[in-house]
């Protein structure tokens, strides 16, 4: 599978672009804030139907219009071609089309296009709070089993309308009966999600361990475990035990929204004592076991973005990334970078790799 075309109208700082793409690498080169991320950008929303960011929609509208529309189409085989289009309109209901027919829910299309962005922020997931994790299992999950993701919107939705109660009682109690009601609504969702976190964890695992090896050539051992409150108490429980301290808090203090992805190096914290340059190799590694569980899951080769790695990573792991990536075992790549020459340079020793170079430049692309 890979996108053979990309066609932006006001998008971001783009007016009018119109990109045809190499089925295997893709290079946007341009000095910083000329609009290279904004490709990377774009290709993300025709696969996800969103900004990896989670920005709102009206921030990818390109300034001073009433809207946007992103076009791509896809080759999934040899005999079968997506146009997928994605229209967004201040205050208006974002759409998405697959040859010309709406999704009547935009969660259908979570999935059939699968892709993994890897971006200088990534560092958050081993740096910062369980949430950023969170989403790394979401995200993973949501591309692979609708199922889950229409759990996970069930489960948000319940969870913001049982905060919303907590915050409207001020502390008092519960007379209505409405946070038991809640947590019983809760539950089917809050299960399925626990189960299917429980079983994405040993395969993501093995799969980490297969990356880490490869990029970081290290010999520390690295390990990753999946926590829940759900492995220590039922749901019932759970929410039972907790329930004086919401409604003192005024908010959910406990229930797979808290769950999270313990990391250590040979058995410590690895965000403790995990050098810069294994802290990289590490969340890298990530990002390249999710995209082999999205191959596996989806038997659909996934897109790989990769924004902006040339700064914040050292050349010998860059090459390694590189040759890791160009391998024959992965697909359609992206890759933006500031110095026109690099990539050249770097992917010199491969010349019979199909590829391609766009020159960027305040929001034009030519190449």
């Amino acid at each position: 599978m890979y996108l053979s075309s990309l066609t932006l109208t006001q998008f971001k700082n783009y007016g009018s672009q119109q990109l045809e793409l190499s089925p295997r690498l893709n290079c946007f080169v341009g000095p910083n804030g000329a609009g290279k991320t904004n490709l990377l950008e774009a290709v993300y929303y025709l696969c996800m139907g969103k900004s990896h960011t989670g920005n709102p929609d009206q921030y990818a509208i390109r300034h001073g219009e009433d809207g946007s529309r992103l076009e791509g189409i896809f080759l999934l085989d040899a005999s079968e071609r997506d146009k997928t289009v994605v229209k967004l309109r201040k205050r208006q209901r974002k759409v998405i089309e697959r040859n010309g027919t709406p999704y009547d829910r935009l969660a259908d299309h979570v999935g059939r296009y699968p892709v993994v962005i890897i971006v200088p922020d990534d560092s958050a997931l081993v740096l910062e709070g369980s949430e950023v994790r969170r989403r790394l299992i979401d995200n993973s999950l949501s591309q692979t089993d609708p199922a889950y993701l229409n759990h996970l919107i069930h489960y948000n939705r319940l969870l913001a309308n049982r905060n919303a109660l907590l915050k409207e009682l001020a502390g008092r109690s519960d007379t209505s009966g409405l946070l038991s009601v809640y947590d019983q609504q809760l539950e089917p969702a809050a299960t399925y999600l626990h189960q299917r976190r429980q079983s994405f964890s040993g395969p993501f695992t093995e799969l980490l361990l297969e990356a880490y090896a490869a990029i970081s050539g290290e010999k520390e051992q690295v390990e990753l475990r999946y926590k829940s409150q759900l492995e220590e108490q039922s749901w019932a429980a759970l929410m039972e035990a907790n329930r004086e301290k919401d409604r003192v808090l005024q908010r959910t203090t406990a229930g797979i929204h808290r769950d999270d992805l313990v990391f250590s190096q040979d058995g410590h914290p690895l965000r403790r004592v995990a050098s810069q340059g294994q802290l990289k190799s590490f969340v890298l590694s990530l990002k390249l076991a999710q995209y082999r569980l999205l191959e596996r899951d989806t038997q659909r080769t996934p897109i790989l973005l990769l924004d902006d790695i040339f700064d914040k990573l050292d050349q010998d792991r860059v090459r390694q990334l590189l040759t890791l990536v160009l391998g024959s075992a992965y697909g359609q790549v992206f890759i933006s970078d500031t110095d026109p020459e690099r990539v050249t340079q770097l992917i010199e020793g491969n010349p019979a790799l199909d590829w391609r170079r766009f020159l960027v430049a305040d929001g034009r692309v030519t190449g």
